[in-house]
This record gives C-alpha cells, sequence and structure tokens, in this order.
C-alpha cells in the first residue's frame, strides 16, 4: 500500500525463507564474484593466476524459490551452481579475520545467466546485467543458519540436469574463500544486514531447455532442485 507521498506502492522486499524457523530473511543487495573457481576461469578463456577479484550485481527480486522460467530474448541459457552468503552485519573495511562473524547463514543458488547476451556485452566492453540480472535469474533454497552447520569451507559442490552430473568442484577449490570475499566487498561497498554475495561456480556450466530438472548440491549446505519451464 502507498504511504505519505508515494506516487505507487513500493516493491515488496525478497525474503530468504529460513530452514526450521518462521523467521525471513530480507534481501538488500546480491553480490556476485566472477570467475572464483580456477577451472571455470579457464573454460570461460581466462587465466585465473593473473587476475583480481571482481564482482557484479544481481537485483534482489532475481532471487526465487521454485521452478525456473526461460527467458526473453535468448537461445543459450546456462547454469551456475554456487554457494549463497548471507550477511546479517554490515560494515566497511571488515578484516579477514573477523569477516565471518557478519555472516548469517548459507544456501544453495543457481546464477542463471543469459551467455549468448553475456557474450555480446563482453565484445563490446559492456556490463553484464543484460546477461545476469533478469528476472527470476536467481532460484535458491532457503537459508541455513551458520549457528546449525558452521562455516562450509570444504565439500563437494555439484550440479546435475536431468539426471546427468555437469558441475563437479569443492569449495576448497574458490580462488578468494568467504572471508576474502566479504572484506573485499566491504573496501569497495559499505555492507549492511540483508546483503547476500554469491561465491562463484565450479566448471562444466551450460545450456538447459524447457522441461530441464537442475539437481544442485553444495556440501554442508543442502540441496536445489529448479525445472526448467
Amino acid at each position: 500500500m502507498t504511504q505519505g507521498n508515494d506516487l505507487f506502492p513500493p516493491a515488496a522486499v525478497t525474503r530468504f525463507p529460513v530452514a526450521g524457523s518462521d523467521k525471513t530473511f530480507p534481501v538488500r543487495r546480491v553480490y556476485c564474484i566472477g570467475r572464483n573457481y580456477a577451472a571455470h576461469a579457464i573454460e570461460m578463456g581466462h587465466d585465473p593466476n593473473k587476475e583480481p577479484p571482481f564482482f557484479f550485481q544481481k537485483n534482489p527480486d532475481n532471487i526465487i524459490f521454485g521452478d525456473f522460467p526461460y527467458p526473453v530474448e535468448t537461445d543459450d541459457v546456462h547454469y551456475e551452481i554456487e554457494l549463497v552468503v548471507a550477511l546479517d552485519k554490515g560494515g566497511k573495511d571488515i578484516t579477514v579475520e573477523t569477516a565471518l562473524d557478519h555472516v548469517f547463514g548459507y544456501a544453495v543458488g543457481l546464477d542463471m545467466t543469459r551467455r549468448d547476451l553475456q557474450g555480446e556485452a563482453k565484445k563490446l566492453g559492456r556490463p553484464w546485467e543484460i546477461g545476469k540480472a533478469f528476472e527470476r535469474s536467481a532460484p535458491c533454497t532457503p537459508l541455513v543458519p551458520a549457528s546449525q552447520i558452521g562455516h562450509p569451507d570444504q565439500g563437494a559442490v555439484w550440479l546435475k540436469v536431468n539426471g546427468a552430473l555437469q558441475q563437479e568442484g569443492d569449495l576448497n577449490q574458490m580462488i578468494w574463500k568467504v572471508p576474502e570475499m566479504i572484506a573485499i566487498l566491504s573496501r569497495f561497498f559499505e555492507l549492511e544486514p540483508g546483503d547476500v554475495i554469491m561465491t562463484g561456480t565450479p566448471a562444466g556450466v551450460g545450456p538447459v531447455v524447457r522441461g530441464d530438472l537442475m539437481e544442485g548440491h553444495v556440501a554442508g549446505v543442502g540441496d536445489l532442485k529448479v525445472k526448467v519451464v
């Protein structure tokens, strides 16, 4: 409903369900790190040893909890399975040593990508949002609190499409670990409660079509099942 001098009702806030709780996690921003697994960086044509970390953003309302509708204006939509980090404390210039104190919990997520549109943007030196930040492009599981599972830093990350294994890696293969990502982001942005970080994907990304079933797993966090519709 409108309030005060609003011209129209404000957009609804995206909220993560929290596993085992009636509480929800309202999302403020969604940061994504690019090419954070060496094998994936290589498959995308880059040298992981020569590249500092870089980030792009999705929109909070890109996060969904259910089926993934195949998007418009593309013929090449790719899956990217990822560990998702949710912050309940903010700050600037956060140290690596204290970074995990800012983490509320974790989820399993997909950074769905219109690869053809992203590729065109790369060639032209343009931002990636048209390929990354489209509607319903981040299917996720509910959050699991770190108070229950700790802070996963090793273990399997995989994705199957229609039962066939497509992506396989380990959390310990991340080039930039979760505490480092939080610390680096906090140098460039003032982080706040409700911020979410998608931590990168292993090698093996590829396309899906309508009717495909994607099943993802992150050790210590859980499982994600999403149908392309």
